[in-house]
């Protein structure tokens, strides 16, 4: 079961490349088709934002720590994040958690909050 997430972000892209940036952007959700259906990711999601000053969209690959491990140092991703990086500004990456992992996450910060009332 998918606890962890890929969050893949983007702001605007790069005047000029934008054909480019059509091409990267069928290629990165192939790659992540394939990686489900080969089992590498359970899953992904593509969002496109309404036009903002901040983000232009985002993908998010779900999956174990693992197998996202696994993805973030595997060379077919690496390449489509290096191109990607190219035809886009503010590319960023950020590793976060989903379903169960959202409990455990909330379980160690509830046990913070304590260790912190206590020695208050």
């Amino acid at each position: 079961m998918a606890d962890r997430v890929l969050f893949i972000g983007w702001g605007s892209p790069v005047r000029g490349r934008e054909e480019r940036g059509l091409e990267v952007f069928d290629e990165a959700v192939g790659l992540y088709g394939r990686m489900q259906q080969e089992g590498r990711i359970e899953r992904f999601d593509v969002v496109l934002l309404s036009p903002n000053a901040e983000l232009g969209g985002y993908m998010e690959l779900h999956g174990s720590a693992v197998q996202l491990a696994a993805v973030r140092e595997s060379e077919d991703f690496r390449r489509t994040i290096a191109d990607a990086a190219m035809i886009v500004d503010d590319m960023r990456m950020v590793e976060g958690y989903t379903e169960t992992g959202v409990a455990r996450e909330m379980e160690i910060y509830r046990e913070s909050i304590a260790a912190l009332a206590a020695t208050a």
